[in-house]
C-alpha cells in the first residue's frame, strides 16, 4: 500500500519527530514504549563505540507509514509483527536482518489512588471499574497496543460492552497519561510502560492466550548504511544492552 497522496505531509512529519543527527548517526524509528530502555542503549553505545545514534518515537504505525513516504531510517523496531510485515512486504526492510527481539504483557491499570488487584477474565465488570468514563487504549485499528488491546477484550467476551467507551490515544504512553490524569478511568498498556507512570497502578494482566503474543521484531530499512548499522543491531543483543531492556521489564527473545 502506497501513500502518494500523503507522501510530503508524512515526510514532513517524520522530520518533526526524529531528533537531529550528524551524517555520522544511525537514525533508528522505534515504539514509543521502547524510549527508555533504548535510550540507555544509545549512551552506551556511544560510550562503547564512540558512533552516534538517535532515535525517533512514536506508535509503531506512524513510524511505519513514515518510512513508506520516505522519512530517513535506518533501523526499524515495531511493536508488533504487522507493522515489520507491512514494510517486508512493500521491500522497505532488509528482510535478511530481521529479527524479533523483545516480548511485553499487557496490562490493565487505573489511578493508583483507586488500586485493587483484579481477575482479568470474562466476569470482569470492566463498565463499573471505568466509573462513568473511558477506557484509554492505542487506537484499535492501528496501534500495536490496541490492536492487542481489542483482540484481548474481543477474547474475554468484553468487547461488546466498553466499544463504545473508548478514549482512542495515539500511543500507550498517551493512554497512561489519560489515566493519570483521571481523564479515562482505566487504560490497556503495556507492563513495561505502566511501571514507569507513578499516578496509575497494575490492576490485572491479560492472558497470553487472549492475543497475540507481543514481540517486537527489529530490521535494518531499505537503502541504510549496513556498515553504520549493523554494528548496533549487534549492540542490541548484546549483554549491555539486553540488560538495559530487562531493567525495564522487557523480555528478551533474541540472545
Amino acid at each position: 500500500m502506497r501513500l502518494s497522496r500523503f507522501t510530503p505531509l508524512l515526510i514532513a512529519l517524520g522530520l518533526l519527530l526524529a531528533p537531529a543527527a550528524s551524517a555520522r548517526d544511525t537514525t533508528i524509528y522505534a515504539a514509543a514504549s521502547l524510549k527508555v530502555a533504548l535510550d540507555e542503549v544509545l549512551i552506551g553505545y556511544r560510550a562503547q563505540t564512540g558512533a552516534g545514534a538517535v532515535a525517533a518515537y512514536a506508535a509503531s504505525s506512524a513510524l511505519a507509514k513514515q518510512i513508506e513516504a520516505g522519512a530517513p531510517a535506518d533501523i526499524f523496531i515495531s511493536a508488533d509483527q504487522e507493522w515489520m510485515d507491512h514494510l517486508a512486504k512493500a521491500g522497505l526492510i532488509q528482510t535478511d536482518t530481521r529479527f524479533t527481539f523483545l516480548g511485553n504483557q499487557l496490562v490493565l491499570v487505573i489511578e493508583r489512588s483507586r488500586a485493587k488487584r483484579l481477575t482479568i477474565d470474562r466476569t470482569l465488570d470492566l463498565v463499573a471499574l471505568l466509573d462513568g468514563r473511558r477506557l484509554a487504549v492505542g487506537e484499535v485499528n492501528a496501534v500495536p497496543a490496541g490492536r492487542y488491546a481489542k483482540a484481548a477484550l474481543t477474547r474475554l467476551g468484553l468487547w461488546a460492552k466498553v466499544a463504545d467507551k473508548l478514549a482512542p490515544a495515539e500511543n500507550v504512553r498517551a493512554a497512561l497519561a489519560l489515566v493519570a490524569r483521571g481523564e479515562a478511568g482505566a487504560a490497556i498498556v503495556y507492563a513495561t510502560d505502566a511501571r514507569l507512570e507513578p499516578g496509575v497502578a497494575i490492576v490485572g494482566v491479560f492472558p497470553a492466550d487472549s492475543h497475540a503474543p507481543i514481540e517486537y521484531p527489529v530490521a535494518l530499512v531499505k537503502g541504510a548504511d549496513t556498515a553504520k548499522a549493523k554494528p548496533l543491531l549487534d549492540f542490541l543483543k548484546s549483554e549491555e544492552g539486553r540488560r538495559h531492556f530487562m531493567n525495564q521489564g522487557f523480555t528478551v527473545l533474541t540472545r
